[in-house]
């Protein structure tokens, strides 16, 4: 892979190139893309979307949409940190293509950014509801009706595929979604495979998938477009990642990691001499002892522990990244950053007890079990009106329950696996409290 290629800021429909160096400098490629995310219905929407816990109305726990802000700035100083050096390796990209340091951290903060967008409802208990209604539930029934890849990408509902989708799908009047340049859309891919074959290899980029089945065609152009390198034979496909894909994993590592852990710490799940054993190992190089004795609160102190956490894990992910680079353009890279961490015992002893102490807190268990309710519900009723509609058999509730559909979801789909994915995306889409709503006015209460 070559950077001047990895650096597109080609957009869906283009028919010639944008050149780097004739960008407004004002208004840069890169940076619209951020905009475009920000202003979407799809982001806003992450503000009633679980973190950690679901439902909560406890102010200072974090939701899909504060979690994405922060991953997005801790992911933009991660770009520039390693745009830096790119650009003072290969000195060409800023001398002949116009390639600036701030480039690379646009462009990893717009798809930091977008990261989380494809997430349903009620965190990833959600992705397991939509997969588990088809796999064990009502929907097996439409097995044998689809292919094995299109049955895959319904059992295993992955978020990241999703979000590809909610970023790129057409809809009447609305060519190409918010249409984002292919750098960005490349470093969105961390997962640049289709659903089969299931985890393949040890290597990162194969832990999950990142597209459906319709939308194969232009993940393709985007790989291509960027040179990305094809990793899988026959008919199927997989790609390398995108190098810039590294820092936006890297980031959402760094975040939930620490910053899920000062939730649990705030909410009183995980007490304060946990924060101080497990972050002291993170930031004993950097720690003013005397500023950290005048702070009064727990709040405070564990604030100031979580930014020079954050501070380290940033400095040591860029270390990685550029020791590691030209195996990254190869292709030979099969890891997350944060797996060849120094930190990496202790963010393993964080992520172990966030796991005991607040994902498997009877709280978080007692919603994600009402979420499995709902979600399983809402696409049960839908997928139902949809399919009955297209059959021609649709009853009054059919009738009714369509109503209650949003109007540009009133799309007509001539295939089966193409409906049911419809319906999936809408339900996808759907908030907490949207998808509770729902839930009530079907069951009358």
């Amino acid at each position: 892979m070559n950077w001047e290629q990895l650096l597109s800021l080609k957009r869906q429909g283009d028919t010639g190139k944008r050149l780097r160096i004739e960008q407004d400098e004002t208004r840069l490629g890169f940076e619209v893309d951020y905009d475009r995310i920000i202003f979407s219905s799809a982001f806003r929407s992450l503000q009633d979307k679980t973190q950690v816990i679901p439902l909560s109305k406890t102010d200072f726990v974090h939701t899909r949409l504060t979690h994405s802000l922060e991953v997005s700035v801790v992911g933009r100083s991660l770009g520039r940190l390693v745009g830096k050096k790119i650009i003072e390796k290969y000195p060409y990209l800023q001398e002949v293509h116009g390639y600036q340091m701030n480039d690379f951290g646009a462009i990893v903060a717009a798809a930091s950014l977008a990261h989380d967008i494809g997430n349903p409802p009620f965190g990833h208990s959600g992705e397991k509801a939509i997969g588990e209604y088809f796999s064990i539930g009502k929907g097996l029934k439409y097995k044998e009706q689809l292919s094995a890849k299109e049955w895959q990408d319904l059992i295993d509902f992955e978020g990241n595929a999703n979000g590809f989708s909610v970023l790129n799908s057409s809809r009447p009047g609305v060519d190409g979604g918010i249409r984002l340049s292919y750098a960005t859309l490349g470093a969105f891919m961390k997962y640049p495979k289709e659903s089969l074959p299931k985890k393949p290899t040890k290597n990162i980029a194969d832990k999950k998938y990142g597209f459906f089945q319709t939308d194969k065609s232009f993940f393709q152009e985007v790989a291509s477009e960027m040179g990305m390198i094809a990793n899988k034979t026959g008919d199927d496909i997989g790609f390398e990642r995108h190098p810039l894909a590294y820092l936006v994993e890297a980031a959402d590592d760094i975040c939930y990691t620490i910053i899920d852990f000062e939730d649990g710490i705030n909410l009183g799940l995980v007490s304060e001499d946990f924060a101080l054993e497990y972050l002291i190992k993170l930031v004993k190089d950097s720690i003013d002892t005397l500023k950290y004795k005048t702070l009064e609160t727990k709040e405070d102190r564990i604030s100031y522990l979580r930014a020079l956490a954050i501070g380290s894990l940033i400095n040591d992910a860029v270390k990685v990244f550029i020791e590691n680079e030209e195996a990254i353009m190869k292709g030979e890279f099969p890891f997350a950053l944060t797996d060849k961490s120094k930190y990496k015992a202790q963010m393993d002893d964080i992520i172990k007890i966030s796991v005991k102490n607040i994902y498997q807190s009877r709280e978080v268990v007692e919603k994600e079990i009402v979420g499995y309710q709902i979600i399983q519900t809402l696409l049960d009723k839908f997928v139902t009106a949809f399919n009955n509609k297209y059959e021609g058999k649709t009853s009054n509730y059919d009738n009714l329950i369509l109503k209650m559909l949003p109007e540009k979801h009133h799309l007509e789909k001539e295939n089966l696996y193409e409906r049911l994915l419809h319906i999936c995306h809408f339900v996808s889409m759907l908030t907490d409290g949207n998808a509770l709503l729902f839930y009530r006015t079907i069951n009358a209460y």
